[in-house]
């Protein structure tokens, strides 16, 4: 027997809920939950004196089991005259001070101020089924009519899937009318969407608007929403804001049902937001792995992301998570990382917060009581310190933050938030400043401090950095570039002038300022703040071989090309990112590698000189046109991939004929690498320039 109307529309008919109850019989028909699911929300807003009118009662028990627990006063009321008998004769002895009237809630027959709450369960839903003007109109009558018999501080709590249409009416009705609007998600509204039907998948929301008495001239309007029964609301600042937050429960509750039925759903990942505040605590991502032989212990772990490594490949991309969950030996893994600006005291503290969410996102199959493990590197959560927090006009918000390396040492960060998995910028800190946090830290764990938190770190700007230490693999390899120009025992001796694009923290042209003494460089930043970073936090200092311009890097270069008697540089270096996401090329921007520009740096390069150029391009199909422009304008090119990372190096010479073969490039590599081992060099014995060059391939 088919009980559901043929459209949405029949939902208002008188007729319609005739026929349903005469085919339903006396089986009671529980929309959006039964009592023992909701009675914990309707003890909150509910008191047993209160005298409460339900709305739409249907053959619901929902009534009954409220007046077996105390609340005797309820007064029911339902459009249909088969319903109204059948209650009445069901309730008749049991419960005889409940009544239950046929009446049309849009013309209610009770005095002005006559109850202290109207129930409705689900009725709101059923009758505004659309937004054409005639049910509109029928929906203003029944909210106005709820108004009118509530008195000053009573409440209308409605239980509703919330559905856009229907969030707006409610909201804006009330909200205009001076009332407070309060939205409560059902705690336990996520087990039932576990176990429906994979349509229906909203989670099931209560509306508590509480009336008001008018205030002429006053434009106050209240909205919070209640993420559980007894979690604290959190007050929002529009009824627009209160619409996007509960959209994105409903997307969460989707993702879970989705996320419990099938596995493989692709890249999936979403943020778990403060209680109190709204902002972002963790971001998770969830990753599959269908290859992993099924066992009792094999379903389903969630591994914490140390902070300060949510940027490294393993964590920070697609491939490198998956290769994660492999590796692990999960069916599904879901990796947790920490958000900066917020504070966690420890991995225990972290696993009772996030226990109860994360199993919402557990697998089909896994056995009922099963442990799930938590997961990290070592053990810890890692040291994250945000030393400096700005906006730059040009770059957007960014941060300064210390965080701890695998080796213990501290290493300096420059992320812009617009790209939060991406560090801008970094140095490493010198061994004294490193062993004095550790020593801070190990005291301030005896007196239980929270990790994450200003004091953890020295704020010493410039003077804690290592100069002496590349952190990027690409600006290794940048350097190692150098050994293109030929007779490498000779460059600490002549003169080499440098073009640098892109100043950042300023770590690279720094590097060759300092190991190169005949080097005099133009660093071009197009940016003012990140000069003043650059100063501040890195260590960067200008002299009298390296300058700095502020400038587009586009301008300046055209400017040298056209200025009489030209200067020209033996190395020119593009490290600038692109400030569009949606390019599919992150760095450099488009304009850096049009043709008639390259011309432009290749007119100021000189003739045995290199451009060194990286190239951040996830676009295969751009990828290739970048490098057949290069190709046209500076017919030697080698290409360096970067290793775990999507950077690529490339080194442009205008001359074919220079061309070496991979042994002749390590041996000039080898030979400006023992030149920087000299004494008294400060040459970082990590540096291999040689390994840097092993996989460079010609195009």
């Amino acid at each position: 027997m088919n009980l559901l109307p043929k459209s949405p529309k029949e939902f208002g008919s008188i007729d319609y809920w005739e026929k349903f109850f005469q085919q339903r019989g006396k089986k009671a028909f529980e929309w959006y939950g039964t009592y023992l699911e909701l009675c914990g929300l309707l003890h909150k807003y509910i008191k047993p004196r209160e005298k409460v009118l339900v709305i739409g009662c249907g053959n619901s028990e929902l009534s009954e089991q409220l007046y077996d627990v105390g609340y005797q006063d309820i007064v029911n009321i339902d459009i249909s005259e088969v319903v109204i008998k059948q209650m009445k004769e069901r309730n008749a002895s049991r419960r005889p001070q409940m009544s239950f009237l046929k009446m049309d809630m849009t013309e209610m027959e009770f005095p002005d101020a006559s109850f202290q709450v109207v129930l409705d369960k689900g009725t709101l839903d059923a009758v505004l089924t659309d937004e054409e003007e005639k049910t509109l109109q029928q929906v203003d009558r029944m909210l106005a009519e709820v108004g009118r018999v509530l008195q000053v501080g009573g409440r209308y709590l409605c239980i509703s899937l919330a559905q856009a249409h229907v969030l707006k009416k409610a909201v804006g009705h009330f909200s205009r009318e001076g009332w407070m609007v309060r939205v409560h998600q059902v705690a336990n509204s996520q087990d039932q969407l576990l176990e429906a039907e994979p349509w229906f998948s909203l989670p099931v929301f209560a509306f508590i608007m509480t009336k008001f008495r008018p205030v002429p001239g006053s434009a106050l309007q209240i909205f919070e929403l209640c993420a559980q029964e007894q979690g604290k609301p959190v007050r929002l600042e529009s009824a627009e804001r209160l619409a996007e937050a509960v959209r994105e429960r409903q997307q969460y509750a989707w993702l879970c049902s989705q996320l419990y039925r099938k596995a493989g759903l692709g890249s999936v990942s979403l943020d778990l937001c403060s209680g109190d505040t709204g902002e972002p605590r963790y971001t998770l991502h969830v990753v599959d792995s269908p290859t992993v032989k099924p066992s009792r212990d094999s379903h389903f772990a969630i591994f914490i992301i140390p902070q300060g490594r949510e940027t490294e490949w393993l964590f920070g991309m697609e491939e490198g998570r998956k290769q994660l969950a492999a590796s692990a030996g999960f069916r599904r893994l879901i990796t947790v990382a920490l958000h900066r600006g917020q504070q966690y005291e420890g991995m225990d503290s972290i696993q009772a917060e996030l226990s109860a969410r994360v199993m919402e996102l557990a697998p089909a199959g896994m056995p009922a009581q099963q442990q799930v493990p938590f997961l990290s590197v070592g053990g810890d959560i890692g040291v994250r310190t945000v030393q400096h927090q700005d906006c730059s006009p040009l770059s957007g918000d960014y941060v300064i933050e210390d965080v701890q390396g695998d080796d213990k040492r501290y290493f300096r960060r420059l992320i812009f938030l617009s790209n939060r998995n991406v560090v801008q910028s970094e140095a490493r800190l010198l061994k004294d400043v490193s062993h004095r946090a550790q020593k801070k830290r190990k005291k301030d764990r005896k007196k239980q401090r929270p990790a994450d938190t200003p004091e953890d770190l020295p704020a010493a700007p410039g003077q804690s950095i290592d100069k002496s230490y590349l952190c990027c693999e690409h600006h290794k390899a940048m350097i190692a570039g150098l050994a293109l120009l030929r007779n490498p025992e000779l460059l600490l001796e002549t003169p080499l002038g440098l073009l640098v694009v892109g100043l950042g923290g300023g770590s690279l042209p720094l590097f060759v300022h300092d190991h190169f003494p005949k080097s005099c460089i133009d660093a071009v930043e197009i940016d003012p703040s990140m000069l003043q970073v650059a100063t501040q936090w890195f260590g960067f200092s200008q002299s009298d071989r390296m300058k700095v311009h502020i400038a587009d890097g586009l301008d300046y270069i055209t400017s040298v090309a056209e200025e009489e008697g030209r200067r020209h540089y033996d190395v020119i270096m593009f490290d600038v990112d692109s400030k569009d996401p949606t390019l599919g090329m992150s760095c450099p921007p488009p304009a850096f590698v049009a043709q008639p520009f390259l011309q432009k740096v290749k007119s100021i390069l000189t003739p045995e000189g290199v451009f060194i150029l990286n190239l951040v391009c996830r676009d295969l199909g751009l990828k290739d046109s970048v490098l057949a422009g290069l190709k046209a304008v500076f017919p030697l090119l080698y290409v360096r991939r970067i290793e775990g990372e999507v950077n690529e190096i490339l080194f442009c010479q205008p001359h074919p004929e220079r061309k070496l073969a991979t042994p002749e490039l390590l041996e000039m590599a080898q030979a400006l690498e023992q030149t920087l081992r000299k004494p008294g060099k400060g040459w970082d014995d990590t540096y291999v320039l040689s390994d840097m060059l092993k996989t460079v391939k010609i195009v």
